[in-house]
């Protein structure tokens, strides 16, 4: 049953809202029913996952459907690597089940605190130039539309849907459950080390091509890039013992980046100062672990994000446009600037959809302000065709976005026909999908 709404924020603190009623349902049933208690009392519907995008997509004033009661594995074939899984897990808690099987994601991003609806929705991804992102590995995708009625979306069952609701924005109604195409278990080898800046992107290509996964990160001021290399090896795992790894991941990572970044903010003209000594003082780190363990680390310096997605063969040059803006000195950037590569796909929103992709990612520490800054991005990605994450910071709309999409009309034809009176739209959807 519903409840009064309190305030509603994402992680990073900076969208919040007060929804009229807040649901949680635990079954598909359930999520129709509230579905309908809205649509009775004339409200819009949004689901929240863990609420890691820094835009207002989940945002309402109508009814908040949470999905944190939906986070059990439903079912697992080894053999065939399918598992069908509920939407509001964790992909880390996803993980953590599947390695239990034998299995795991093919990919992940740096964070792996999101639900696998919201981070398949919002076309999520991790790094490799042969990899597609994580949406790309649903096979089948349980939704409940507006109407109430429970769809299993398939490649065979309604192609077009399929394929607009593997990334939806959560347009389309509530997706309550997926089956992802999973794969054996695998243990890479993490190598973090720094070079200069302009031999990696005299090599970029090739060394995304080279390896499993490959990216790179680059502070603003300082001629060194910070390049991270996983690959596949044989073996077993060999963690870290539990105080090198606290000592890397959270003292290093964050309590020392968190208090040199909030050194920026008080100080802005120590920021380039302090970004050639954080460079310098990154060194090399190597771990052998499973392939989660390996891929995501713990996120504890807040901080709001843009992140483009471009052909990426223009990689060399975009990522020198971007530095050329962050190294303003009107501008005040205390976060690195990181690079990524993936594999095109064919949903219909998706923004490596059709292209091999580059991905180039800019932050602000919270706090401090960013708007100018990701505006002046934008603009220097603009001209590259360069589509936005739908789960990060950006200030284009539907008629400035249906360009850059070459199936644009079929995503339409399908949220038409699966929520032609807009339940499920709010402010995000109206301003970058509807127009």
């Amino acid at each position: 049953m519903a409840r009064a709404g309190g305030e509603w924020r994402n992680w990073a603190g900076d969208q919040a809202c007060r929804p009229a009623a807040v649901e949680r349902p635990g079954s598909a049933a359930e999520v129709a029913e509230a579905i309908e208690r809205a649509r009775t009392a004339g409200r819009g519907v949004r689901a929240a996952g863990s609420g890691h995008s820094f835009t207002d997509a989940a945002l309402t004033g109508g009814t908040l459907i949470s999905l944190d009661r939906m986070r059990r594995i439903l079912e697992v074939d080894r053999a065939s690597g399918l598992a069908r899984i509920e939407a509001g897990i964790s992909l880390r808690e996803c993980s953590e089940a599947l390695e239990a099987h034998g299995l795991a994601f093919e990919n992940l991003g740096d964070i792996d605190v999101q639900s696998i609806a919201g981070a398949t929705a919002t076309g999520t991804h991790g790094t490799g130039a042969a990899l597609r992102n994580l949406s790309a590995g649903l096979r089948e995708i349980e939704l409940v539309t507006p109407a109430g009625e429970t769809l299993s979306l398939s490649e065979s069952s309604d192609p077009d849907a399929w394929r607009a609701a593997r990334v939806s924005v959560g347009a389309l109604g509530v997706v309550t459950a997926v089956t992802l195409q999973a794969v054996p278990a695998f243990t890479l080898e993490g190598t973090d080390t720094t070079e200069p800046l302009e031999a990696v992107l005299d090599t970029v290509d090739e060394r995304a091509q080279a390896v499993d996964h490959f990216e790179f990160y680059v502070f603003p001021h300082s001629a060194l890039a910070l390049t991270r290399t996983n690959r596949r090896v044989d073996g077993p795992p060999r963690p870290h013992g539990a105080v090198r790894a606290w000592a890397d991941d959270v003292l290093l990572r964050n309590h020392v980046f968190g208090l040199a970044v909030a050194a920026g903010r008080y100080a802005p003209r120590l920021i380039p100062s302090i970004n050639r000594a954080l460079a310098r003082a990154s060194g090399t780190s190597v771990r052998v672990d499973r392939s989660y363990r390996i891929f995501a680390s713990p996120r504890r310096v807040r901080f709001t994000e843009m992140e483009y997605a471009l052909p990426r063969e223009h990689a060399a040059e975009a990522v020198r446009r971007v530095l050329a803006v962050a190294e303003r000195a009107d501008l005040a950037v205390p976060f690195p600037i990181e690079v990524r590569f993936v594999a095109g796909d064919d949903a219909l929103l998706s923004s490596a959809g059709g292209r091999d992709t580059c991905y180039i990612a800019v932050h602000m520490y919270r706090g401090m302000a960013w708007e100018e800054y990701f505006r002046a991005i934008e603009r220097a990605l603009d001209g590259y065709g360069g589509r936005p994450h739908w789960g990060k910071r950006h200030f284009q709309t539907a008629s400035t976005l249906a360009p850059r999409y070459p199936e644009w009309e079929r995503f339409q034809a399908v949220r038409e026909r699966l929520d032609p009176d807009g339940t499920m739209a709010n402010d995000y959807v109206r301003r970058t999908l509807v127009g």
